[in-house]
């Protein structure tokens, strides 16, 4: 299956073609982005053709940049001119060539590398009241017609053409046994303790999976463990404009199992944390969203770098929490919470495209392919 995505400029003088708008961060290398902007020379009156790939930060939808203020700020950026070409035929991908083919002559391939301390796409979800773009860190390929690389005023529309791109992780193949964590708690008017101690099964989960929380639990008070609650947070740090980090539950679940005094416990318990039941949360952290659906709670920032590259930091945690009620005259004033907390690594899984190219260093599907590619009116095709 091969997909091609198309964008026209408003004065069709030129058109942007790229074979995928997700690319891979292996926290070690990213994919190339690479791709052929279309050029017809007729109406350019001299000027030239370029391409830039971004990396940004918007804190603010885009009906609020007014009066010369941006709610944008660029983390990086890189430009080339493919028109007139600046240089010697570059050495083409295959998907370059079948686009090539397909564009002819007027075609002028591009390609990008992006290091390897950028972002991963990541959005924050508005709210159910909030319009225009949500912010987070995005980025974006676009072909413009200007006198020049950088030109001091925006081009304009109808002579950009522009499409949104994800970069993202994918989870490790080797996945390591799970954290521990444990505590022993004394309370008033008891001279032993509650021993918690919670086990994840692995390091790392896929998105949609359930998770397995593995609690032992020693009740040597003479209270009662009334309530075992069991939560997944997301804690979002945007580093650009905030050193706050930001901490949301995106699945709790509460077990009615009790711990009578002197009383032992050992069960494993089950929690999933899905994005769909967390719609209505502004401000959750999700994967950079390309269209309505197509993306789930923000994967776990692997690679962290230079902080003011790095956007927004997303890590979870599994936090297992013991309601103990205290008994007699007292009651509950000598209660209280016992809680552990897991680290926990949340991502997908890796397709199995990439599985091929990791086994034979190359991708085996009809991007190899010329033949198999087909580009619609629409901009996209899958055959």
């Amino acid at each position: 299956m091969s997909k091609v995505y198309k964008k026209t400029s408003g004065n069709g003088d030129i058109a942007l073609y790229l074979g995928k708008r997700d690319f891979v961060d292996h926290v070690n290398s990213v994919d190339v982005v690479d791709g052929v902007l279309k050029v017809d020379p007729a109406n350019l009156d001299g000027k030239k053709v370029f391409v830039y790939l971004a990396c940004a930060f918007r804190y603010g939808s885009e009906e609020l940049d007014v009066m010369g203020l941006s709610f944008r700020r660029d983390i990086w950026i890189q430009r080339v001119q493919v028109y007139p070409p600046t240089g010697g035929s570059p050495t083409l991908s295959p998907m370059q060539e079948s686009l090539m083919k397909k564009v002819g002559e007027q075609g002028c391939p591009f390609s990008f590398q992006m290091p390897t301390d950028l972002p991963c796409s990541v959005s924050l979800q508005p709210g159910p009241n909030d319009s225009g773009k949500a912010c987070g860190v995005d980025f974006e390929v676009k072909g413009y017609i200007a006198d020049k690389a950088d030109p001091s005023d925006e081009p304009a529309k109808k002579d950009t053409c522009r499409l949104m791109i994800r970069k993202i992780q994918f989870a490790p193949v080797n996945n390591k046994a799970g954290p521990k964590a444990e505590i022993s708690k004394q309370f008033m008017m008891s001279d032993k303790p509650v021993n918690l101690e919670a086990t994840l099964e692995k390091e790392t989960y896929y998105h949609g999976e359930q998770i397995t929380i593995h609690v032992k639990i020693n009740n040597q008070t003479n209270k009662v463990v009334k309530k075992i609650q069991v939560s997944v947070e997301q804690l979002t740090n945007v580093v650009l404009y905030s050193s706050d980090t930001y901490t949301k539950a995106v699945s709790t679940e509460e077990f009615g199992e009790t711990v009578e005094s002197n009383g032992t416990l050992d069960k494993s318990f089950q929690i999933t944390p899905l994005l769909a039941n967390s719609a209505d949360k502004r401000g959750l952290a999700v994967d950079g969203r390309l269209k309505d659906g197509d993306t789930n709670l923000a994967s776990t920032t692997l690679s962290q770098g230079e902080k003011e590259m790095q956007g927004i930091i997303v890590s979870y945690k599994v936090k297992v929490n013991l309601l103990v009620a205290g008994g007699g005259l007292l009651g509950g004033l000598t209660g209280s919470d016992v809680t552990v907390e897991l680290p926990l690594t949340l991502m997908s899984p890796k397709p199995a495209a990439h599985w091929i190219k990791s086994l034979f260093g190359s991708e085996q599907t009809s991007q190899s392919k010329p033949w198999m590619v087909k580009v619609t009116s629409e901009g996209k095709s899958a055959l």
